[in-house]
């Protein structure tokens, strides 16, 4: 067997292991792991260290470093994620909608786990921990392929959760990383749908297109995070403000970060002076439309590439529109259906938004960046998809099932 079909087969199998783990079988390992990320620190950050060297040496931008730290805090915000799992209710074997049939048969469906599920991210080391930690008390296996940007961390981490499903008796192979830098070896596991049943690719719009081309299991994935904030008219612009300045500074390397700012015609020479004053005192690089440029002399023209452009760095697009109607036209034309808010004091407009913005999660008077697993109660996350069959938005621990098909029975036959 190639090295690819190895780690495949071998994901299959473990994930057969886990149907006979109780919930409680499950949680137990989990609180292990959070007790071992806290207890190794002080090792998972010196093997951080050694990517953050390397990617320095690189050339990495400061929001890709950003994306690749570990810190003190990031690691017990990791350990809480785990906990939070432990605390969600476990969706294996929830039987939903049994009925009783005429021919006295009781048919219902009971949420499953889908399988073993090949997760392929770039330099986002937390995702190794969130990523099993969800598949394991979901009831799948999970093959690991991070980024070599972050090797030394992603190693570390494997090496902690292995050390815990050991310490619980549990098959450590429910978790594999594939260690080759051979792309080959990825190409080939994407291919091998008779072991994996789903891949989900997290990173950029690259890598997620190559693995959506070349996968021959479903793929659930998000290209990009093109995200809007409306400033629609009679908005409070102090509040408008304050979540513009969030959803485009508060972390600017990840999807949920805003990456144009619609503002409604009438309160454009109110607004956009302040919101400006406030986003350069956060080295946030503005580029404006046409009446833009009219109000805020001196800023970079944006061209029509900028709207479509997830920028992931401090940087920001800006136009001007008519009202809602352009808003709303802009975001489902220019937008990736990720993530998109408007701030408004009228209700009827603000419904209107939420049902005709075409995007996974639409916020009223809120920033985008609360598009998370863990603020949305999911205690984490595997992803956010854009796609819109199986799973929207965050997924969690429901979205990482399925459902099949209970019948009961007592000797009917169908005529």
């Amino acid at each position: 067997m190639t090295e690819a079909q190895t780690i495949g087969a071998a994901s299959k199998e473990a994930w057969y292991s886990l149907a006979a783990l109780s919930t409680e079988q499950k949680n137990a390992c989990l609180s292990l792991l959070h007790d071992a990320l806290l207890e190794q620190e002080a090792y998972l950050l010196a093997e951080n260290e050694k990517d953050l060297a390397a990617g320095r040496k690189k050339g990495l931008s400061a929001a890709l470093l950003d994306r690749l730290a570990l810190t003190p805090q990031r690691i017990a915000a990791m350990a809480q994620g785990v906990l939070d799992i432990i605390a969600l209710p476990d969706p294996v074997g929830r039987v939903q909608e049994l009925k009783r049939m005429p021919n006295g048969l009781l048919v219902g469906r009971m949420q499953v786990p889908i399988g073993s599920i090949l997760i392929i991210y770039e330099a986002r080391p937390n995702v190794t921990v969130d990523a099993f930690a969800l598949c394991f008390k979901s009831g799948n296996a999970t093959v690991l392929k991070g980024g070599s940007e972050a090797v030394h961390s992603n190693m570390a981490l494997v090496s902690v959760i292995a050390g815990a499903l050991d310490a619980a008796g549990i098959d450590r192979r429910v978790v594999q990383y594939v260690e080759s830098s051979d792309r080959a070896v990825t190409n080939e596991l994407l291919t091998l749908n008779e072991y994996l049943d789903l891949v989900i690719p997290r990173g950029g719009e690259g890598l997620i297109r190559a693995v959506s081309t070349t996968a021959t299991m479903p793929v659930i994935k998000h290209y990009k995070g093109v995200c809007h904030v409306y400033v629609d008219s009679g908005a409070d612009l102090e509040t408008a403000k304050a979540i513009a300045v969030n959803a485009k500074v508060q972390r600017p390397g990840v999807c949920n970060a805003m990456e144009t700012l619609l503002v409604h015609a009438d309160v454009a020479r109110e607004f956009l002076p302040a919101v400006r004053d406030a986003l350069c005192a956060c080295n946030v690089s503005l580029r404006g439309c046409d009446k833009t440029l009219s109000v805020l002399m001196g800023i970079e023209p944006a061209t029509e590439d900028d709207w479509y452009t997830e920028y992931l760095d401090l940087i920001l697009s800006i136009r001007v529109v008519s009202g809602i109607d352009e808003a709303i036209d802009h975001i489902n034309r220019y937008g990736s259906h990720h993530s998109d808010a408007i701030v408004t004091k009228d209700y009827a407009r603000g419904m209107r938004f939420l049902r005709e913005v075409d995007s996974s999660a639409v916020y009223i008077n809120a920033s985008t960046r609360f598009t998370d697993g863990a603020e949305f109660g999911l205690g984490a996350e595997i992803g956010i998809s854009t796609d819109k069959i199986h799973a929207r938005g965050p997924m969690g621990l429901e979205e990482l099932t399925c459902a099949k098909w209970i019948v009961f029975g007592d000797g009917q036959i169908r005529a």
